[in-house]
């Protein structure tokens, strides 16, 4: 699997240095424009999951021991954190974002019966490994609801009220933006909370903030390192960026607002880049000082990491109804609803199993994209070489998501 992994991340890039050179200075405008901020509010808050809020204080110590794992020895565990989260790999969405607001409209390759399907799998897998991550989680960050380790009837109550209320967040468009903005919003709040908590204290200095935050510097001076994987560990999050990489960008590209396609991969790569690197720059001084984070510290952490597993998942499952025609306006709210819950909770359980593997879903979406590929150069080949403008039909009108269901 690693060399089919490391055959999909060389032709991601290569396909976006194309993409930049052809068409870096053309404008793209979405179905659905949204104004910048809330585009990257949108992109941020459903391009990333509760692992962002949840992984790194669980693993600092593992890139840590280099006794165990002497692979992370080129940098520190705050830079490898990064490069496991952030930059380069936001590329991923970049590619697919572009592809579905210009190219697809043009060859319609997910329109294909059998590519519909494969991407609605693809899709509904990464639904569930979402609820499945926050599942596993939620003991280390809730031990006063169980023993701090194994996984009580408590956690399932409470990932079963986030898969329901996504569900319902998905029978209506507009309920995105609303949680897009508050998840950052709440994001932001729980960074400054936690640094508060750890550079104003009694013990601690605003300048051992960017003492802490510079180790992020070997990212940049390390970052070839970061480009296939470094080992299987780094397999899986690769893995786990591909499974993401598709419907993200099929979700996200209806939003872009007017931005040019090289403003687009900046936007991408450094807007949601920075306040990741804050984030974990404030949590690996936590973990490096030994400083506790029991109590509202975690309690605040699974708030927001609550919010933004809704806030994927509502994503998510928008698009694979749309893709399906399971929509509301077919089945009704109610059978929606359920239908929806009972599926997700499902599969949900068959990760608890260790039935399905997110580096499984991740093969597929990487197939899906060199397939796509193929085809094109099979039967689009000079249709997607005169492309010079995004469709004719997209406008920039910020006013279409208030009607859009």
């Amino acid at each position: 699997m690693a060399v089919w992994l490391s055959i999909g991340i060389l032709f991601t890039f290569t396909a976006i240095a194309f993409i930049i050179y052809r068409w870096g200075n053309m404008k793209c405008i979405g179905v659905t424009p949204v104004r910048k901020f809330t585009f990257i509010a949108i992109l941020f808050t459903s391009g990333l999951d509760v692992g962002l809020i949840m992984f790194p204080l669980t693993e600092f110590a593992g890139y840590a021991d280099l006794v165990n794992s002497p692979e992370y020895a080129f940098s520190n565990p705050l830079a490898i954190e990064f490069g496991f989260w952030a930059f380069l790999i936001w590329a991923f969405y970049f590619l697919t974002s572009f592809y579905f607001c210009v190219i697809e409209p043009r060859v319609k390759f997910f329109e294909i019966p059998l590519i519909k399907f494969i991407n609605n799998v693809v899709i509904i897998g990464t639904c569930a490994f979402t609820a499945y991550l926050l599942l596993t989680n939620l003991p280390w960050y809730l031990p006063d609801l169980g023993d701090g380790k194994s996984i009580v009837g408590s956690f399932y109550v409470i990932v079963f009220v986030v898969i329901a209320a996504a569900v319902y967040s998905s029978t209506n468009i507009r309920y995105v933006r609303i949680l897009s903005l508050v998840s950052t919003w709440l994001f932001l709040g729980l960074i400054a909370l936690m640094w508060a908590g750890a550079f104003l204290s009694d013990k601690s200095s605003v300048g051992e903030f960017f003492t802490t935050f510079a180790l992020l510097g070997d990212y940049f001076g390390n970052i070839e390192n970061f480009v296939l994987p470094i080992n299987e560990y780094h397999e899986f999050y690769l893995f786990w960026w591909f499974a993401w990489s598709i419907m993200i960008g099929q979700f996200t590209a209806r939003f872009v607002s007017g931005m040019r396609t090289y403003q687009v991969l900046f936007a991408m790569m450094v807007f949601p880049s920075i306040p990741i690197a804050i984030w974990f720059s404030v949590l690996y001084y936590y973990s490096a000082n030994a400083i506790p984070t029991v109590g509202l510290y975690n309690l605040a952490m699974v708030i927001v990491g609550v919010t933004f597993v809704i806030n994927s998942l509502d994503s998510l499952v928008r698009l694979y109804t749309d893709n399906l025609n399971l929509t509301v306006q077919r089945f009704g709210k109610a059978r929606y609803i359920i239908g929806n819950i009972t599926l997700i909770s499902g599969l949900t359980l068959l990760f608890k199993l260790d039935f399905l593997q997110i580096q499984w879903v991740g093969a597929l979406a990487i197939g899906l994209i060199l397939g796509c590929f193929a085809y094109i150069l099979k039967n689009h080949y000079h249709t997607v070489a005169d492309i010079e403008r995004s469709p004719i039909g997209n406008k920039i009108d910020f006013t279409k998501i208030e009607v859009a269901s």
